[in-house]
């Protein structure tokens, strides 16, 4: 955001932060460090039932492969005992009602729901498995397969603990984040430090932070300065040196000094909380490619169901045992569930925004984080993104004889004093060193685009940008200029009394990451209310490939249209908030350097951080996040192209067939290991 349009942003940032309030209102906040994660839990639970009932049934199925003749005969030995159908007849029983208890309810809740699935594709394969080996026990002629039934409900119950132990590792991301606050804090009351719970925190109260201590809540320093490190928030390695009236956040660790801070927002407002709120649901949220895989796991439902019956059908009318039909339709249905489908977008979704998470990069709309990849342009907005941002005044000239250096700067710090703009502070910071104390200001109004004014000591003063001065010909074209500098004019009844020059840099990240985002093929435009000047200067040091200079905040739109209207795939980044119009018609919105303002409105994804290297960072991780979910569909749907005519028996003629076991096997293992190579993404 550049001086030109800073003090619009000023005037609506109340606006925005209301709006950025209510849109939290109705978020649930996050879990205590002290309580699981209801859904996490949940899921470990689950998974604590699979393994044990893993055990019992593969306990229950060693006698049963001891009795089983194919055992048997392949081993090499015999064992003859009187009643063994029987025996194997109540192993089995007990192995389908306790092993394949899970498959059967879950059954149950696939058809209430009227989404027949895996667990019903399980169910039947196990219930017919288990009903024709009943039948022939007590007399049915044929051949009893409870050794395949017990291998197939041990195998899918061990494939769906293993599974489901993978993908809590990806829900584990939100209770990570919540154990990063702490149990208690120090509370300052009067002369005492009285330890509290941190839910007993409210705005306006004192605490103290000790070295080495997590911060309780988002506050801002009174006293002391330091180190902190939030790298667990930001994603920021090196710690960030804070000093008297700097925020810190909850989560963040205190370095080697003690401080006092005063609480500015706790629960649901913190930064954190609103980082976990929104990490959970963009996990719940499903992308395009997301909802595509469900469509294809829901008709690869109805095609096995489908064709296990044709199997079934094809075989009985065969001159082949009605036990070959039976295990060729069980086979069928067990080998086509369709887990390893609806688990390869889901997982890799989950795991890629833990990631982002963990790097400061907060996704709140899962659909542009997937188009992402294919953005071909990036916008950069250059204060405090490509450049540092932090303005300092080189000059103060005064262009009047009745004005001096520190009433000028009294003057414009009068005009700056509610700004967070870089500029205000730089002018700000360099009153404070002439002991220029803000003055009384009446009638204070944005002048849109261009700067501020006021009524102080009874005098309309404005402090404007050089274009501004210019198109109202308060100035010349031939008065001083400095490419590298940025000039503030304070104008006082419609005459220049005054100018403050002040500079930025170019950040050394920017080289870089400029570089290696040309290099993936992605154009770097700029964006900037700067003049012509200073805007060619910026482009030509970092080699860009185009910019748009002297842009005031509601003319970026068109500059984003009118590069969309070349064909391009445009991302856009901003502060998300006088940048709003930009960032909402860009193809991608990126709200980057927000800090604790996650709730950006218009942007799709936030940066918690201004380096332009985290920007790289997400587009290349949107690509790989993207061929991860690819690798997946390609192995879930070509083994189900592969496997299921095999499991028909198709190869049959050449003694090539699948028992209902190994094509659990093969289920598990796919679903392993698409689950597997969903944690590979790094």
């Amino acid at each position: 955001m550049d001086h030109s349009n800073h003090l619009e942003h000023q005037a609506h940032r109340s606006h925005t932060n209301h709006k950025n309030h209510d849109a939290h209102l109705e978020a649930k906040p996050p879990v205590r460090p002290d309580k699981k994660h209801e859904h996490s839990g949940h899921h470990e639970a689950m998974a604590a039932d699979f393994l044990r009932r893993f055990f019992v049934s593969l306990a229950l199925t060693v006698p049963i492969l001891i009795l089983s003749p194919l055992i048997q005969s392949l081993l090499g030995f015999k064992v003859e005992i009187a009643g063994a159908e029987l025996i194997l007849a109540a192993l089995g029983s007990a192995i389908f009602f306790y092993g394949g208890l899970p498959f059967l309810r879950g059954t149950l809740d696939e058809i209430g729901k009227r989404k027949p699935a895996m667990m019903t594709l399980i169910a039947l394969a196990i219930t017919v498995s288990y009903s024709y080996s009943i039948a022939v026990a007590f007399g049915l002629e044929g051949e009893p397969f409870f050794f395949e039934l017990a291998t197939l409900i041990d195998i899918m119950l061990i494939g769906h603990y293993l599974e489901m132990k993978s993908v809590l590792g990806a829900s584990r991301a939100l209770e990570s984040l919540a154990r990063l606050l702490p149990d208690e804090a120090h509370l300052i009351s009067e002369d005492s430090l009285l330890e509290v719970k941190i839910s007993d925190l409210k705005p306006g109260d004192r605490i103290l932070i000790k070295a080495g201590e997590r911060i309780p809540a988002d506050a801002r320093l009174a006293k002391g300065e330091g180190y902190v490190d939030e790298s667990m928030l930001t994603g920021e390695s090196k710690p960030v040196k804070k000093i008297q009236d700097d925020k810190v956040m909850a989560g963040s660790v205190n370095g080697e000094s003690v401080l006092e801070a005063i609480v500015s927002e706790v629960g649901e407002e913190s930064y954190l909380n609103k980082v976990i709120n929104l990490v959970k649901e963009a996990q719940e949220a499903k992308s395009k490619t997301h909802r595509l895989a469900d469509r294809a796991a829901t008709w690869l439902t109805f095609i096995a169901i489908a064709t296990g019956s044709a199997t079934f059908i094809f075989w009985a009318l065969s001159k082949e045992p009605l036990a070959f039909a039976v295990e060729r339709a069980a086979t069928v249905m067990v080998i086509a569930c369709p887990h390893a489908l609806g688990l390869a977008v889901p997982l890799v979704s989950a795991i890629s925004t833990a990631i982002l998470a963990k790097n400061g990069l907060l996704v709140r709309d899962k659909a542009a984080f997937e188009e992402a990849r294919r953005v071909t342009t990036l916008v950069f907005d250059k204060t405090g993104t490509l450049t540092e941002g932090s303005f300092k005044v080189r000059d103060v000239k005064p262009l009047k004889a009745d004005q001096d250096e520190k009433r000028l700067l009294s003057l414009a710090a009068t005009l700056e004093q509610n700004s967070e703009h870089p500029i205000a502070k730089g002018i700000l910071n360099k009153a404070a060193e002439f002991d220029s104390p803000p003055l009384k200001v009446d009638d204070f109004e944005v002048i849109k685009g261009a700067g501020v004014q006021g009524v102080i000591e009874g005098k309309r003063v404005a402090l404007v940008s050089r274009r501004y001065a210019l198109e109202k010909a308060l100035i010349d074209q031939a008065s001083a200029f400095d490419w590298a500098a940025t000039y503030a004019y304070i104008i006082m009844d419609d005459e220049p009394v005054g100018v403050i020059t002040l500079s930025d840099k170019i950040r050394d990240e920017s080289y870089g990451a400029v570089k290696r985002l040309q290099a993936l093929g992605i154009k770097c435009w700029m964006l900037t209310g700067d003049n012509e000047m200073v805007a060619k200067a910026v482009s030509d040091q970092l080699a860009l490939d185009g910019f748009f200079a002297e842009v005031s905040p509601h003319e970026k739109k068109i500059k984003i249209q009118e590069l969309q209207g070349r064909g391009e795939i445009v991302a856009m980044t901003g502060d998300g908030i006088n940048d709003a119009p930009a960032l909402a018609q860009a193809d991608v919105g990126i709200a980057i350097g927000s800090g604790t303002d996650v709730a950006a409105e218009t942007a799709d994804l936030i940066l918690a951080s201004s380096n332009p290297g985290d920007v790289l960072f997400l587009l290349s991780f949107s690509r790989k996040t993207y061929g991860k979910m690819l690798q997946n569909l390609f192995w879930a749907t070509g083994y189900n192209i592969v496997a299921i005519p095999v499991a028909a028996g198709v190869l049959a003629g050449w003694n090539i067939t699948l028992s209902p076991a190994v094509g659990a096997a093969l289920m598990s293992l796919s679903t392993i290991i698409v689950a597997v190579n969903a944690r590979l993404l790094k």
